[in-house]
């Protein structure tokens, strides 16, 4: 019986694995075991240090205080992770002296149990208004007809509440703080995401070997989530696409089950206390044939030239274009039209999936060290099938560094650990 290529890799892999544990299973259990035993969560701190440099910012953007409300944002500047729901728990960091929190009088002592921070508590009973707290909490400030900068999640309803409660207080949008801030990583957070990829990249390699005709999207990512988790990822999420459904960026609920031949696109991450990962890989479920080959070699070519692009001061946006002009003048596009590539090439990533700042045409945002983008221009044609090999970069003071290497064939599309 003559074997195909993954099939010889997978006995292979079965093989080594009864020889070394006597059991493929107890082999698994190792593979996929906790990696993150040498990894520490951001410490209190870091979060003053980070509240520091809002309240400079705050400074020289002539910010008087900025709200966040449960969220990323929150949990980036304080340590406090905390549900939204109809009841506002809002922190309000000024431009100088302690933060404020404000909360329900019930939640109060939940929230100095998670709060890893000092603060100064206004708490609001449920037939009182929390945003005259926020109101209040200004005054006390001496920030009564000052400027109060909004993270850009906060939803209307608490904006608008601030703004009959306090209507001498100016609404700003606090992006250039927070952002100012997040866009940036420093060398602990690059050690979190760095882990985080690790843990997604293993994962795949894992699930890759044991794909098997007939599977469902279901099916692949169960696998993935399952093999993410016992690695020590939280925050799992991710999306298998088999044939024209690659097409689909985003995905399509058309049924779908790996057949021999078929192109099947994957997108997963995970998180390490907080920090994601965002790694796409696309392949064939049996030998690729020369169509396959030729698109998945030019969506290759385009990470690398994303790669040589993205240089210390070079203006986000340039990369999006050196990439579009490369597949422009292979009869793509133009621009973002299909067949081509229909979404930017790549997106800030961090504590979100999707942050600032993008590779998008018109970004004039020069990059410089310590973004962290992914990196992402694939290729789709909706009558065909679409192919996006995706990996994390992170900006030095030499320019960029690859979080996971790419994969180099089709072949072997898994690519490799630094």
């Amino acid at each position: 019986m003559k074997l195909n290529k993954r099939e010889f890799l997978k006995l292979s892999s079965l093989s080594t694995a009864a020889l070394v544990t006597g059991s493929a299973g107890a082999a698994d259990d190792d593979a996929l075991s906790d990696i993150t035993g040498d990894t520490a969560p951001i410490a209190p701190e870091e979060h003053e240090a980070r509240i520091r440099k809002a309240q400079s910012l705050m400074q020289q953007q002539d910010i008087d205080a900025i709200l966040l409300e449960g969220g990323t944002s929150m949990t980036y500047f304080t340590g406090l992770r905390w549900g939204r729901s109809e009841r506002l728990t809002g922190i309000v960091i000024p431009r100088d002296g302690q933060i404020g929190i404000v909360t329900p009088y019930f939640e109060e002592p939940k929230a100095r149990e998670r709060l890893p921070l000092d603060a100064e508590y206004h708490t609001w009973h449920e037939h009182e208004s929390p945003f005259q707290r926020v109101a209040e909490l200004l005054a006390d400030r001496g920030l009564k007809g000052g400027r109060l900068g909004i993270e850009e999640t906060v939803r209307f309803f608490i904006v608008d509440g601030i703004r009959e409660a306090a209507p001498e207080v100016g609404i700003v949008s606090a992006t250039p703080v927070t952002a100012g801030c997040r866009m940036f990583k420093d060398e602990h957070e690059i050690a979190l995401m760095k882990k985080a990829n690790e843990i997604t990249l293993r994962a795949y390699m894992h699930v890759y070997e044991r794909l098997e005709l007939g599977m469902t999207p279901a099916d692949v990512t169960g696998m993935m989530r399952e093999a993410q988790g016992r690695l020590g990822g939280q925050g799992i999420w991710g999306m298998a696409l088999f044939g024209k459904a690659s097409a689909y960026p985003h995905g399509t609920n058309a049924p779908q089950a790996i057949r021999e031949g078929q192109i099947v696109l994957m997108d997963c991450g995970c998180s390490v206390h907080g920090y994601r990962s965002d790694i796409s890989r696309t392949f064939v479920f049996g030998e690729a044939n020369k169509r396959q080959r030729e698109v998945w070699n030019t969506v290759r070519k385009g990470q690398q030239t994303v790669y040589e692009t993205a240089k210390i001061g070079t203006p986000a946006g340039a990369v999006d274009d050196a990439v579009r002009g490369f597949y422009e003048s292979l009869g793509y596009g133009p621009g973002y039209q299909t067949p081509g590539l229909s979404h930017r090439t790549g997106h800030g990533i961090g504590m979100d999936i999707h942050e600032h700042v993008n590779f998008v045409h018109g970004e004039k945002t020069p990059l410089a060290p310590g973004m962290c983008l992914s990196n992402e221009p694939g290729l789709y044609n909706f009558d065909e099938f679409g192919v996006r090999v995706e990996d994390c970069l992170y900006m030095s003071d030499d320019g960029p560094n690859w979080f996971t290497l790419p994969p180099d064939s089709i072949d072997e599309p898994m690519g490799s650990l630094l």
